[in-house]
């Protein structure tokens, strides 16, 4: 039987995008481990399945935290004892630390893989961002036996400046069985659920409310889209600390009719469904599940410019893609007035996301552990 160990800075991100992973090694026979910190009293709906043994790592997220100095010992620990046969790690300091403490390990013939859920560093991002995080990387490529990058610009710059071996996958996928689209009278159905008028139209924006995710962008539009839609509606589903600043914005531009604040959902699938159109202005994304979400429901997308989005919108084919406020508005506006765009945009789009769903990357996944055991 494999021995097979997660790691990541925080159990939530296993939670969030490698469950099936584990369910998929269960199926075939191996032991399954997890080690981070566990955070999951603080995430709501979030555990732990298909996992054998779990071990609760003091990691910090931050790199220069003094912590993550007792977690490197904790970790090197657990697999100099353990004799995993495959270790994956995620997240930037969980899977340095991993690949520091795997050294031992990888010379008795542990396999280490590295996904990276997007580089820090990438085409417009901040200067600091290339001077701290891209010589760590480059450096920390060479201790791991496997790369994986889930998108195709991380892809094309690991393969020409990194030591080791690129492979490429569609994300680490989203649940197809989860996210689909429903009829029309299935729709206006969920949203009477909802308390939802069907005569709305609503743009839903999923994520953490904070500075990247930009919500701030989408509020001040709305003033200006209720001239032309004065039926439109704003959710924003999530928590975070920009909360109460968005509120004051709420507030301030006196839309507090046209605009709700959702909170976390845990069943977000069915907002996503009850939409007519899913927003995002976020500033960077690595390979973002809302966008994939969406497509896999048939709702078009109006997306900010960034590496994560640039990755799954074709302009005017898959979604809209632009930072000109201008544009954003009037993109919005014609997915209300052209039915006939809406839908070639939406199936479109749904085409395209099939790539992104779990059953296929699982797929990419055991082919490329096949490949790596031939």
């Amino acid at each position: 039987m494999k021995k097979v160990l997660y790691v990541a800075t925080v159990y939530s991100h296993v939670c969030q995008f490698h469950l099936p992973y584990l369910k998929s090694f269960k199926e075939q026979g191996c032991e399954t481990w997890v080690a981070g910190r566990d955070n999951l009293a603080e995430k709501n709906g979030l555990s732990l399945k298909h996992v054998d043994n779990a071990v609760n790592i003091s990691f910090r997220r931050s790199p220069f935290n003094p912590k993550n100095i007792k977690a490197y010992k904790q970790l090197k620990a657990l697999i100099n004892k353990e004799n995993f046969d495959v270790i994956v790690c995620n997240t930037p300091v969980g899977g340095i630390l991993t690949r520091m403490a795997s050294k031992k390990a990888r010379k008795n013939g542990t396999k280490v893989i590295y996904i990276a859920h997007g580089f820090h560093f990438y085409k417009g991002a901040p200067k600091k961002n290339w001077i701290l995080y891209y010589p760590l990387e480059k450096h920390f490529a060479k201790k791991c036996d496997y790369l994986v990058t889930i998108t195709n610009e991380d892809y094309e710059l690991a393969s020409k400046k990194f030591k080791t071996k690129v492979v490429r996958m569609h994300g680490v996928g989203v649940d197809g069985d989860r996210h689909y689209p429903i009829s029309e009278e299935q729709k206006l159905s969920l949203r009477k659920e909802l308390g939802v008028s069907d005569k709305d139209f609503i743009c839903l924006c999923t994520g953490e409310l904070n500075k990247n995710k930009n919500q701030k962008f989408l509020i001040d539009l709305v003033p200006k889209l209720k001239e032309q839609i004065p039926n439109i509606k704003l959710w924003l589903a999530g928590n975070g600390a920009s909360k109460e600043d968005l509120e004051l914005q709420i507030e301030k531009l006196g839309v507090k009719d046209s605009v709700t604040l959702l909170g976390y959902q845990p069943k977000i699938e069915d907002y996503v469904r009850a939409s007519d159109v899913v927003l995002t202005a976020s500033k960077r994304e690595g390979l973002p599940f809302n966008v994939v979400e969406a497509m896999l429901t048939k709702r078009p997308v109006v997306a900010s410019v960034n590496r994560g989005h640039r990755e799954l919108i074709k302009d005017r084919e898959t979604g809209f893609i632009t930072n000109e406020k201008n544009k954003y508005f009037e993109n919005i506006v014609s997915l209300f007035e052209d039915k006939n765009l809406y839908q070639n945009i939406a199936e479109n789009a749904y085409v395209y996301a099939q790539s992104y769903t779990i059953k296929s990357t699982i797929n990419e996944f055991e082919e490329f552990i096949d490949e790596k055991y031939e």
